[in-house]
């Protein structure tokens, strides 16, 4: 039995989806059987994260209402083995989607694969509720400004009756920045309540990959991708220490 991971974060512009796309590429990339599914209902981007924007057909609702299997359905990616991608409906009603479907969904991909990573929706709201449907767990994503901690820590009081655990990424995180606010990742930890998965740095490969169409893991082993990889291998249980991004 897989684990199911619900991927969220209080507003846009935090790097969540690419953060999806990455740390799922890194987990196949190692050898396990990955399913990115994107939760986000009519706004899907994570088929351009992963370069694969011309090869889904079918999406998730497709699946709960049999309209074909999950395994016709999820599509492997053409370079990276193991990882498969579940697209979101674009003209389907958010609130004609039930959430017992999604969950019964969630449930049937993690008897088929390792990890089951659900890319939800920025903000609150039956959006974020219903990609959280049969998550086992949570990364909360962040970046290091006030407004960002704050919708953080309200994600993660929303989440806490429904996963059974919860961490936090701080992403496209700028050192100087931080050195001139006198912040540090401890004040985010603080602000949220969660211990620390990984920090991401700030990275101008991982939006030229998106335009390109190219999973940004392919482009180098620096920066972005080596946060993603150091994040996967915590996932499985490695003792990955944190890298001073200071």
């Amino acid at each position: 039995m897989g684990t199911a991971f619900v991927i969220a974060s209080g507003k846009g512009g935090t790097g969540k989806t690419s953060l999806t796309g990455g740390v799922g590429s890194c987990l196949a990339a190692i050898g396990r059987s990955v399913l990115c599914i994107d939760g986000d209902v009519g706004l899907r981007n994570l088929d351009l994260t992963l370069g694969m924007s011309d090869q889904v057909l079918m999406d998730f609702t497709d699946v709960m209402e049999g309209r074909c299997t999950l395994s016709e359905a999820a599509v492997e990616h053409p370079t990276i083995h193991g990882l498969f991608l579940l697209t979101a409906p674009v003209s389907v009603p958010l609130e004609s989607i039930d959430p017992a479907g999604m969950r019964e969904l969630v449930t049937q991909a993690k008897q088929s694969y390792d990890y089951v990573l659900v890319d939800a929706p920025a903000g609150m709201g039956k959006g974020l509720e219903l990609a959280a449907c049969g998550a086992d767990r949570a990364i909360i994503v962040v970046t290091s400004d006030a407004a960002s901690l704050r919708d953080g820590q309200r994600i993660a009081g929303l989440l806490d009756s429904m996963v059974a655990k919860q961490q936090l990424v701080v992403n496209r995180v700028q050192p100087k920045l931080l050195r001139k606010m006198a912040a540090t990742i401890d004040d985010a930890m603080d602000a949220v309540g969660l211990g620390l998965l990984g920090l991401v740095p700030e990275d101008s490969k991982v939006p030229l990959a998106a335009c390109q169409g190219t999973p940004v893991i392919m482009a180098g082993k620096r920066g972005a991708p080596m946060a993603y990889y150091r994040i996967a291998q915590r996932l499985e249980g490695k003792a990955v220490p944190l890298k001073n991004l200071h």
